[in-house]
């Protein structure tokens, strides 16, 4: 007989994912990341510092690391606000209060006891102390009439020792509720066998097997499952620790009514020697716990010794989170961060955060965007550099976009000759494809298990088809016919920075050298930057030079190093951009000493105009980038550029880089040099 079909049912179970790296996580925006980092690093700040900040912002939508500790100090403030540290005294005294009530009842009820009983008990009833550990002493030999009062004042007895447990192991008071005294011994079993360990751990006398052995017989104690004595060790001290820094938050009368609450606990004083043991164990084995701090918690809500234990050490994960996060000691980095304290204390959305952040930092320090120096600082490679020019240049793109004579960066150096030279393809390229390596590219991302397949809609035999896709396109790069040599000349001095101009000079000079550097490799760049004194730089040093806050601006220094440059490279064309907010103050003295004045001195104005007439003789096309409404600043500029048949551009700040850029194309314009038209000028 056929069996009937039966259709299998597969149940899917979804939880959390905790093994590893979440495979669903976004990938981590390094672009937008790098240039958070280059604004601030181009505003003053220093890659390391640049990125600290990043991480205390955040990202996108996700929290940073000032909003994770915003919440770890809500939740501390939570804590001590709402709760108090005498709250197992109250319920002893509340017990105690009770258990002498339903006494007093039971004498009035009892009309059988003799009236010289009855006047003795009242009498002892009376004369309790105010301290309820002197009363519950008094009353350990009373003769209980009411079974709801010794059955309230055995609670008490019980309570204590719980709550004395609980300190050291949590959940200890719950597990305990209801106790019998078979209960009590395995606890106390438990304790002996406990220090008996520590004790021959400390003398370096334990073995794995001793260990393995207390937890066979003790596991159901440790929930935790810890997996040698270290681990062990770990846990009980934190809490110990914990446990000492709550007796040492109480008042001298509140420790007091305690301890010798404590000697009654159980009704065992062997139970707080075995805790005393306990206590002096760790603090050996574990010194470097906080065992002498202690807290402030003025709240409504009171806590017993177990539960403020347990306050008491969520306080002090918050403020080791709050140190993790706030990333300021020495050689910290957010693999610091306790992810599951973070977890414990603010819930996974917060860990969620601090994983994101821990692997943007991983990603930026690990990728060839960020390296470290020789002398130990962090610093943005040159890939970084030119990622960060892109960016500036697409910026820039877009603000020449639509404007009247602009010229398109994305066709830069597709007039002229052919350099031999391939690149990737990029949107609104319009240089000749390079067939053979596209062609190339596209075979190349076949796999040879692909080879024999037949192609979509074709037939079998037919051969291969090749698809060519967006990134296989390569185009033939074409650089102009005639080299150019330039010297950006940039101001440095103090009214750079304090009127908002240094940011907007950096960008300018990053996106030139970017363009220069990946579209026209043949020209020669050199960056100038000049205040009291002047000096060549690389685009990095330049990125990452602080605002100078000092007066002088040696633009004479600044142009015979031009001029230097110039010389070097006698079958080039020099082409001088000038980008200053001042008129010169400083000159170069015959002994290499700066020499400066305000007002500009005739002196200054004579040497700095006599090297900007040695650029001219050298052929130089000139454009200044005048900065600022100063008249006196536009007379000096305008006087210079007549003087050289140079341009006056004057944009905004943050157009100066399109206006840089602009004035650098319009220089190769038909690869002849030729100088502005009326219709021509950008501006």
């Amino acid at each position: 007989m056929a069996r009937p079909n039966r259709r299998l049912t597969r149940r899917t179970r979804y939880v959390a994912y905790t093994d590893g790296p979440d495979p669903l996580a976004p990938p981590v925006d390094l672009s937008s990341a790098l240039e958070a980092i280059g604004e601030d690093v181009m505003a003053g700040s220093s890659p390391e510092a640049a990125l600290r900040e990043l991480l205390r912002r955040g990202t996108g939508d996700r929290a940073g690391l000032d909003d994770l500790a915003r919440r770890v100090a809500e939740r501390r403030r939570e804590l001590t606000d709402r709760h108090h540290l005498d709250g197992t005294l109250q319920e002893v005294k509340e017990l105690l209060d009770r258990a002498v009530l339903a006494e007093r009842k039971q004498l009035a009820r009892d009309i059988d006891l003799d009236e010289g009983d009855r006047a003795l008990s009242q009498l002892r009833l009376d004369a309790l102390p105010s301290s309820p550990a002197a009363a519950v002493g008094e009353l350990n030999d009373y003769p209980w009439r009411s079974s709801e009062a010794r059955a309230d004042f055995e609670r008490i007895k019980d309570l204590l020792g719980r709550e004395l447990l609980d300190q050291r192991f949590a959940g200890m008071k719950q597990a305990l509720e209801g106790a019998t005294d078979a209960d009590r011994a395995a606890v106390g079993q438990m304790l002996e066998d406990l220090n008996a360990l520590l004790e021959a751990h400390a003398r370096g006398e334990d073995t794995p097997e001793q260990f393995e052995a207390f937890m066979e017989r003790h596991g159901d104690f440790f929930p935790e499952g810890p997996r040698d004595v270290d681990e062990l060790l770990d846990a009980l001290a934190s809490r110990a620790a914990a446990a000492q820094r709550l007796r040492n938050s109480l008042s001298p009368d509140q420790r007091r009514e305690l301890d010798a609450l404590a000697q009654q606990a159980f009704g065992s004083p062997e139970l707080m020697s075995s805790l005393a043991r306990l206590d002096q164990a760790l603090q050996t084995l574990r010194p470097s716990e906080d065992w002498g701090g202690s807290e402030r918690l003025d709240g409504e809500e009171g806590l017993g010794l177990g539960d403020g234990t347990g306050v008491l050490q969520d306080l002090a994960d918050l403020d080791a989170l709050a140190e993790q996060l706030a990333q300021s000691y020495p050689g910290s980095q957010l693999d610091d961060v306790d992810l599951d304290a973070l977890v414990r204390q603010l819930g996974p959305d917060a860990a969620v955060d601090a994983r994101a952040l821990q692997r943007l930092e991983r990603a930026l320090r690990d990728s060839d965007t960020m390296r470290r120096a020789s002398d130990g600082r962090l610093m943005l490679t040159p890939q970084a550099m030119r990622r960060l020019g892109r960016t500036l240049l697409r910026d820039i793109a877009e603000r020449m976009s639509g404007r009247a004579g602009a010229h398109d960066l994305r066709r830069a150096g597709s007039a002229g000759d052919l350099s031999g030279a391939t690149r990737p393809w990029s949107f609104g390229d319009t240089e000749p494809w390079d067939v053979t390596r596209t062609l190339t590219n596209a075979l190349t991302r076949r796999s040879a298990s692909d080879a024999g397949r037949t192609a979509p809609g074709g037939t079998a035999g037919s051969g291969p088809r090749v698809v060519v896709g967006l990134d296989d396109v390569e185009v033939q790069e074409s650089e102009a016919r005639t080299q150019a040599c330039v010297a950006l000349l940039v101001d440095t001095s103090f009214s750079m920075a304090m009127e908002g101009r240094w940011v907007p000079m950096k960008r300018t000079a990053l996106a030139l050298h970017t363009l220069v550097s990946t579209r026209f490799r043949g020209d020669d760049l050199q960056l100038v930057a000049f205040g009291r004194t002047a000096q060549a730089m690389e685009i990095e040093e330049l990125v990452d030079l602080d605002a100078l806050w000092e007066k002088g601006t040696n633009l004479h220094h600044a142009l015979l190093l031009a001029n230097r440059l110039f010389r070097r490279h006698p079958n080039a064309q020099p082409v001088l951009l000038v980008v200053t907010d001042g008129e010169p103050t400083s000159h170069l003295e015959p002994d290499g000493e700066p020499w400066f004045d305000y007002p500009p001195a005739p002196v200054t104005i004579a040497r700095t105009v006599q090297e900007l007439d040695a650029s001219a003789r050298l052929g130089a096309r000139t454009t200044f980038f005048r900065l600022g409404d100063d008249p006196g600043l536009a007379r000096f500029v305008d006087a210079m550029a007549r003087r050289v048949d140079g341009t006056v551009v004057a944009p905004e700040a943050d157009d100066l880089g399109a206006a840089v850029v602009e004035s650098y194309l319009g220089s190769r314009q038909g690869g002849a040099f030729g100088g502005w038209g009326d219709d021509d000028r950008p501006w």
